[in-house]
């Protein structure tokens, strides 16, 4: 197997790592009836994150070292593409789903009682709504990545 291959290797399970437990993140903590619930599946919920952060980590360091070692890549549509996308996705996180799940942290933290409150379900529609966007773009990615239409 050549270095390169390798690297092919190491993005496709980087991918399966850190886009697939992204992908159940929303179900994750949707089902959840109780106050009680919902705290277990947040934290459910950060330890997926853990392993999207590595996955996601290695796919830029992965897709852009492929590209360093075959330049004509930078070239083509569907890298380019894909390679934007995936920036613009990664900005998701400190500037838009941070800041809109830091209330839903605080909820949870101060939060008496078991019934969920009706503030939760306004600020996880804000948050789940971005998360909703992050995965449609890395769906599009994923599309770019298979089919590479340009």
């Amino acid at each position: 197997m050549s270095f390169y291959m390798l690297l092919v290797t190491v993005h496709i399970f980087s991918a399966i790592l850190g886009m697939g437990p992204g992908f159940v993140m929303i179900s994750v903590v949707s089902k959840a009836k109780t106050m009680s619930e919902l705290r277990t599946a947040y934290a459910i919920r950060n330890r997926l994150h853990s392993y999207v952060m590595v996955g996601g980590t290695l796919l830029l360091i992965t897709g852009l070292w492929m590209g360093f070692l075959n330049p004509s890549l930078f070239k083509t549509g569907w890298y380019v593409v894909s390679l934007t996308l995936f920036l613009i996705a990664l900005a998701f996180g400190p500037l838009l789903l941070s800041p809109k799940s830091k209330p839903i942290k605080k909820l949870l933290q101060s939060y008496d009682g078991d019934e969920i409150p009706d503030e939760y379900y306004q600020l996880e529609k804000k948050l789940f709504l971005y998360e909703k966007l992050e995965n449609t773009i890395f769906l599009i990615i994923i599309g770019l990545m298979i089919i590479k239409p340009f």
